[in-house]
């Protein structure tokens, strides 16, 4: 009997679904997603490489802070080294102090294991003293008319014009009251400037002072600045003939009137015996075999001994560099260091 051929299974096969397109994945919108994401990296990165410098920056400020303080440290070590220079010279010839020994602005150094240390040391009072244009009267400071000439005078050898109403001027800045010298100037000279300011009315600090003074131009001021100095004191300096140089003779020549020139303070220095003079009588003997004859205030302008040091010092550590010039004070021993600055001299 035939078999029945059996029916065929149908499958039934599920209808494909078919996810609606997204509409934020055009191409044109990967693009603007992907160049966000560039963005982000970029400004990313460039934080990432601000910190890193900042970083950098903090980590080299860090280390020149050490070595500044390193090279300050060292600094003031070898201000102690040179005190005790100055005292040990002065114990061994109290009365009377020379070029002798090669003492005078030698260089004496300090090994350190990251660099080295300098210091050097001179006559502090072979200079025009600033503050001697000035002389105290119970607290008050009332202008020296000698010192003002002889400043005008010291200006007048170098050359520098209208020293006259400089010296003047400086003597006002400093002095107590408000009127002003002949050629000088008061308040009233720097209150009309476009930056106004006022005289100082007391002893200036340091040399660069002398600026800000009316009639001082910088060109002025680079002549003059190598001969000034500003001691602590309302007094006049005592220019030691012993340790003074051939080369800073306008500081005798300033002493006397124009019966004495620099070629001549000079030619008299040269004949300054080996040993130093013995008082200042034997250096003014000098002057007066060729008829120029020093009045006795200049003779107590002029001295065998000092009492006052310049020091300078540069300290290098690690790559740091550190100048100080310093004043130090031989008056009484054991000397001391009574100012600092820091820098260049300006």
């Amino acid at each position: 009997m035939p078999l029945e051929p059996r029916p065929k299974r149908r499958t039934r096969v599920a209808p494909v679904e078919y996810a609606p397109k997204n509409p934020g994945t055009n191409p044109a919108e990967r693009g603007a997603a992907l160049l966000t994401v560039l963005i982000l990296v970029a400004v990313i990165a460039v934080m990432a490489a601000t910190a890193l410098e900042r970083l950098r920056l903090s980590t080299r400020l860090t280390a020149n802070a050490v070595a500044l303080d390193q090279a300050r440290g060292l600094a003031y070590a070898a201000e102690a080294l040179a005190t005790g220079r100055v005292t040990d010279l002065l114990r061994q010839s109290p009365s009377r102090v020379t070029l002798d020994g090669g003492w005078s602005n030698r260089p004496y150094t300090i090994p350190l294991p990251n660099g080295i240390a300098t210091a050097r040391v001179s006559d502090g009072g072979n200079c025009f003293n600033l503050n001697s244009l000035v002389t105290d009267l119970d607290g008050m400071y009332v202008a020296d008319p000698t010192t003002v000439v002889q400043f005008a005078r010291l200006a007048r050898l170098l050359n520098v014009p209208g020293g006259e109403a400089i010296a003047a001027a400086a003597a006002d800045w400093i002095d107590s009251d408000d009127q002003a010298l002949g050629t000088g100037a008061e308040d009233s000279a720097y209150t009309g400037l476009a930056t106004p300011y006022r005289t100082a009315g007391t002893l200036m600090v340091d040399s660069s002072e002398l600026r800000a003074v009316t009639g001082v131009t910088a060109e002025a001021y680079q002549k003059l600045r190598p001969w000034l100095c500003t001691l602590p004191r309302a007094a006049r300096s005592s220019i030691n003939i012993n340790t003074l140089t051939p080369e800073q003779a306008p500081l005798v020549a300033m002493l006397l009137p124009d019966t004495l020139g620099i070629g001549q303070a000079a030619a008299g220095l040269l004949r300054r015996p080996p040993g130093g003079f013995s008082d200042t009588q034997d250096f003014w003997k000098i002057f007066a075999a060729s008829g120029v004859t020093a009045d006795p205030a200049a003779e107590q302008q002029t001295g065998i001994t000092t009492k006052w040091f310049d020091l300078r010092i540069t300290v290098n550590v690690a790559g740091s560099d550190v100048e100080e010039r310093a004043l130090i004070d031989a008056s009484t021993l054991p000397a001391q260091l009574v100012s600092r600055q820091w820098g260049e001299a300006t």
